[in-house]
Protein backbone atom coordinates (compact mmCIF):
# COMPACT_ATOMS: atom_id res chain seq x y z
CA UNK A 1 0.00 0.00 0.00
CA UNK A 2 2.76 2.27 0.95
CA UNK A 3 4.35 1.69 -2.69
CA UNK A 4 1.14 2.05 -4.59
CA UNK A 5 1.48 5.69 -2.68
CA UNK A 6 4.43 6.67 -3.31
CA UNK A 7 4.01 5.80 -7.05
CA UNK A 8 0.88 7.82 -7.41
CA UNK A 9 3.01 10.73 -5.27
CA UNK A 10 5.79 10.85 -7.91
CA UNK A 11 3.41 9.91 -10.80
CA UNK A 12 1.50 13.20 -10.05
CA UNK A 13 4.43 14.90 -9.57
CA UNK A 14 6.09 14.24 -12.64
CA UNK A 15 2.90 15.16 -14.35
CA UNK A 16 3.40 18.79 -12.53
CA UNK A 17 6.73 19.68 -13.62
CA UNK A 18 5.93 18.38 -17.24
CA UNK A 19 2.56 20.74 -17.18
CA UNK A 20 4.73 23.93 -15.88
CA UNK A 21 7.08 23.04 -18.45
CA UNK A 22 4.32 22.90 -20.86
CA UNK A 23 3.12 26.27 -19.40
CA UNK A 24 6.21 27.43 -19.48
CA UNK A 25 6.51 27.09 -23.56
CA UNK A 26 3.63 29.12 -23.69
CA UNK A 27 4.09 31.72 -21.86
CA UNK A 28 8.06 32.53 -22.71
CA UNK A 29 8.12 31.16 -26.20
CA UNK A 30 8.77 34.07 -28.11
CA UNK A 31 10.51 35.64 -25.39
CA UNK A 32 13.65 34.06 -25.59
CA UNK A 33 16.50 35.04 -23.30
CA UNK A 34 20.07 35.91 -24.46
CA UNK A 35 21.77 33.76 -22.65
CA UNK A 36 22.78 30.52 -23.87
CA UNK A 37 20.91 28.08 -21.32
CA UNK A 38 17.83 29.46 -21.36
CA UNK A 39 18.19 30.12 -25.05
CA UNK A 40 18.85 26.25 -25.42
CA UNK A 41 15.98 25.50 -22.87
CA UNK A 42 13.50 27.73 -24.68
CA UNK A 43 14.78 25.86 -28.09
CA UNK A 44 13.64 22.54 -27.03
CA UNK A 45 10.63 23.59 -25.68
CA UNK A 46 9.96 25.29 -29.33
CA UNK A 47 11.10 21.94 -30.48
CA UNK A 48 8.38 20.43 -28.80
CA UNK A 49 5.37 22.57 -29.48
CA UNK A 50 6.27 22.46 -33.27
CA UNK A 51 5.95 18.40 -32.77
CA UNK A 52 2.94 18.77 -31.11
CA UNK A 53 1.10 20.80 -33.78
CA UNK A 54 2.08 18.97 -36.66
CA UNK A 55 0.65 15.61 -34.83
CA UNK A 56 -2.51 17.64 -35.05
CA UNK A 57 -2.43 19.66 -38.39
CA UNK A 58 -2.71 16.78 -40.73
CA UNK A 59 -0.72 17.98 -43.89
CA UNK A 60 1.21 21.05 -42.43
CA UNK A 61 4.70 21.16 -43.81
CA UNK A 62 7.23 20.96 -41.42
CA UNK A 63 9.13 23.89 -42.73
CA UNK A 64 6.04 26.23 -43.16
CA UNK A 65 5.21 25.52 -39.75
CA UNK A 66 8.69 26.65 -38.45
CA UNK A 67 8.45 30.23 -41.16
CA UNK A 68 5.28 30.68 -39.79
CA UNK A 69 6.29 30.45 -36.43
CA UNK A 70 9.23 32.29 -36.59
CA UNK A 71 6.68 35.29 -38.25
CA UNK A 72 4.54 35.23 -35.34
CA UNK A 73 7.51 35.19 -32.90
CA UNK A 74 8.47 38.60 -34.07
CA UNK A 75 5.18 39.92 -34.21
CA UNK A 76 4.02 38.68 -31.04
CA UNK A 77 7.37 39.99 -29.69
CA UNK A 78 6.35 43.51 -30.73
CA UNK A 79 3.35 43.21 -28.78
CA UNK A 80 0.51 41.84 -30.93
CA UNK A 81 -1.72 38.94 -30.87
CA UNK A 82 -2.27 38.55 -27.33
CA UNK A 83 -5.18 35.90 -28.06
CA UNK A 84 -2.39 33.73 -29.37
CA UNK A 85 -3.86 32.46 -32.70
CA UNK A 86 -2.15 31.52 -35.90
CA UNK A 87 -3.81 30.91 -39.17
CA UNK A 88 -1.32 29.21 -41.82
CA UNK A 89 -2.17 29.39 -46.06
CA UNK A 90 0.39 26.99 -47.79
CA UNK A 91 -0.17 28.00 -51.55
CA UNK A 92 1.75 25.46 -52.51
CA UNK A 93 -0.62 22.91 -52.16
CA UNK A 94 -3.28 22.31 -54.42
CA UNK A 95 -6.84 24.20 -54.36
CA UNK A 96 -8.61 20.82 -53.56
CA UNK A 97 -6.86 20.00 -50.58
CA UNK A 98 -6.95 21.99 -47.55
CA UNK A 99 -4.18 24.08 -47.08
CA UNK A 100 -5.72 26.33 -44.43
CA UNK A 101 -4.90 26.01 -40.90
CA UNK A 102 -6.19 27.73 -37.52
CA UNK A 103 -3.87 27.15 -34.71
CA UNK A 104 -4.52 28.17 -31.31
CA UNK A 105 -0.96 28.10 -30.05
CA UNK A 106 -2.56 28.83 -26.62
CA UNK A 107 -3.97 25.38 -26.19
CA UNK A 108 -1.92 23.90 -28.99
CA UNK A 109 -4.69 22.81 -30.87
CA UNK A 110 -6.00 22.79 -34.59
CA UNK A 111 -9.16 23.82 -34.43
CA UNK A 112 -10.16 24.24 -38.13
CA UNK A 113 -8.29 22.92 -41.98
CA UNK A 114 -9.96 24.51 -44.42
CA UNK A 115 -10.43 24.22 -48.07
CA UNK A 116 -9.73 28.19 -49.17
CA UNK A 117 -9.57 29.62 -53.15
CA UNK A 118 -7.00 31.71 -54.59
CA UNK A 119 -7.14 34.51 -56.67
CA UNK A 120 -8.72 33.93 -60.55
CA UNK A 121 -5.42 34.76 -61.99
CA UNK A 122 -2.83 32.73 -59.93
CA UNK A 123 -3.44 30.00 -61.59
CA UNK A 124 -5.39 26.67 -61.84
CA UNK A 125 -5.74 24.20 -58.86
CA UNK A 126 -1.85 25.01 -58.60
CA UNK A 127 -0.91 28.46 -58.27
CA UNK A 128 2.30 29.91 -60.11
CA UNK A 129 2.46 33.47 -59.51
CA UNK A 130 0.92 36.17 -56.92
CA UNK A 131 1.10 40.25 -56.80
CA UNK A 132 -0.05 42.44 -55.03
CA UNK A 133 -1.02 44.69 -57.96
CA UNK A 134 -4.69 46.90 -57.61
CA UNK A 135 -7.00 44.74 -59.83
CA UNK A 136 -4.95 42.15 -60.14
CA UNK A 137 -7.29 39.40 -59.05
CA UNK A 138 -4.00 37.70 -57.13
CA UNK A 139 -3.70 36.40 -54.29
CA UNK A 140 -0.77 38.01 -52.35
CA UNK A 141 1.85 36.19 -49.88
CA UNK A 142 3.06 36.92 -46.68
CA UNK A 143 2.28 38.25 -43.06
CA UNK A 144 -1.26 39.88 -42.04
CA UNK A 145 -3.33 41.16 -39.47
CA UNK A 146 -6.72 39.91 -39.35
CA UNK A 147 -8.77 43.11 -39.30
CA UNK A 148 -12.29 44.24 -37.68
CA UNK A 149 -15.63 41.77 -39.38
CA UNK A 150 -17.88 43.17 -41.70
CA UNK A 151 -21.42 42.48 -43.87
CA UNK A 152 -20.42 42.98 -47.05
CA UNK A 153 -21.97 41.11 -50.61
CA UNK A 154 -20.24 38.04 -49.58
CA UNK A 155 -22.19 38.07 -46.28
CA UNK A 156 -20.42 38.20 -42.72
CA UNK A 157 -16.48 39.20 -43.76
CA UNK A 158 -13.21 39.44 -42.75
CA UNK A 159 -10.95 42.64 -43.21
CA UNK A 160 -7.12 41.94 -43.19
CA UNK A 161 -4.07 44.03 -43.34
CA UNK A 162 -0.72 43.06 -45.28
CA UNK A 163 2.27 44.15 -43.05
CA UNK A 164 5.00 42.98 -46.47
CA UNK A 165 5.26 46.14 -48.78
CA UNK A 166 6.06 45.14 -51.99
CA UNK A 167 3.92 41.62 -51.46
CA UNK A 168 0.80 42.30 -49.68
CA UNK A 169 1.12 45.80 -48.06
CA UNK A 170 -2.23 46.94 -50.68
CA UNK A 171 -4.71 44.16 -49.42
CA UNK A 172 -6.69 47.24 -47.48
CA UNK A 173 -6.67 49.48 -50.84
CA UNK A 174 -7.62 46.28 -53.00
CA UNK A 175 -10.46 45.12 -50.30
CA UNK A 176 -8.60 42.02 -49.70
CA UNK A 177 -10.70 40.30 -47.24
CA UNK A 178 -11.72 36.66 -45.64
CA UNK A 179 -15.26 35.87 -47.20
CA UNK A 180 -17.78 33.16 -48.10
CA UNK A 181 -18.02 31.72 -51.75
CA UNK A 182 -20.33 28.65 -52.53
CA UNK A 183 -17.51 27.90 -54.81
CA UNK A 184 -15.45 26.59 -51.91
CA UNK A 185 -16.53 23.31 -51.06
CA UNK A 186 -15.57 19.39 -52.14
CA UNK A 187 -18.43 18.98 -54.45
CA UNK A 188 -16.80 21.71 -56.68
CA UNK A 189 -13.36 20.78 -56.55
CA UNK A 190 -14.76 16.95 -57.54
CA UNK A 191 -16.76 18.76 -60.66
CA UNK A 192 -14.19 20.69 -61.68
CA UNK A 193 -10.78 19.07 -60.72
CA UNK A 194 -10.31 22.99 -58.64
CA UNK A 195 -12.01 25.20 -56.64
CA UNK A 196 -13.90 28.19 -58.23
CA UNK A 197 -11.12 31.27 -58.06
CA UNK A 198 -12.04 34.89 -55.81
CA UNK A 199 -10.12 38.37 -56.94
CA UNK A 200 -7.23 37.69 -54.65
CA UNK A 201 -9.39 37.07 -51.42
CA UNK A 202 -9.25 33.99 -49.32
CA UNK A 203 -12.58 32.70 -49.90
CA UNK A 204 -14.20 30.03 -47.61
CA UNK A 205 -16.34 27.45 -47.66
CA UNK A 206 -20.01 28.87 -46.43
CA UNK A 207 -20.63 26.01 -43.75
CA UNK A 208 -16.84 27.12 -42.04
CA UNK A 209 -16.77 30.88 -42.97
CA UNK A 210 -18.45 32.32 -40.29
CA UNK A 211 -16.73 30.09 -37.03
CA UNK A 212 -12.98 30.60 -38.85
CA UNK A 213 -13.84 34.56 -38.81
CA UNK A 214 -14.56 34.88 -35.96
CA UNK A 215 -11.83 32.87 -34.61
CA UNK A 216 -9.21 34.67 -35.87
CA UNK A 217 -10.59 38.33 -36.62
CA UNK A 218 -9.29 41.26 -34.31
CA UNK A 219 -5.89 41.15 -34.33
CA UNK A 220 -4.41 37.54 -35.17
CA UNK A 221 -1.68 36.36 -37.60
CA UNK A 222 -2.39 35.37 -40.89
CA UNK A 223 0.72 33.66 -42.84
CA UNK A 224 0.06 33.07 -46.31
CA UNK A 225 2.99 30.71 -47.61
CA UNK A 226 4.78 29.93 -51.34
CA UNK A 227 8.03 29.57 -52.27
CA UNK A 228 8.77 32.54 -53.43
CA UNK A 229 12.21 33.54 -53.45
CA UNK A 230 12.08 36.89 -53.47
CA UNK A 231 9.51 37.14 -50.59
CA UNK A 232 12.10 34.48 -48.51
CA UNK A 233 15.10 36.04 -48.67
CA UNK A 234 13.41 40.10 -47.95
CA UNK A 235 10.80 39.20 -45.72
CA UNK A 236 11.42 41.08 -42.39
CA UNK A 237 9.55 38.58 -40.54
CA UNK A 238 11.77 35.36 -42.13
CA UNK A 239 14.93 36.83 -41.79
Amino acid sequence: MLKRSIFIFFGFLSLFFSLNVYAFSFSDFFHISSQSQTASYSQNNINMIEKTILARAEGLSPHVLNLALKAYGKLRQAGYDGREMLTIVDYSRPSTERRLWVIDLKNLQVPVRALVANGKNNGGNFSSTFSDRPRSHDSSIGVYLTGETYIGKHGYSLKINGLEPGFNDKARARDIVIHAANYVSETFARIHGRLGRSWGCFALNPVVAPGVINQIKDGTVLFAYYPDPRWLNHSTYLV
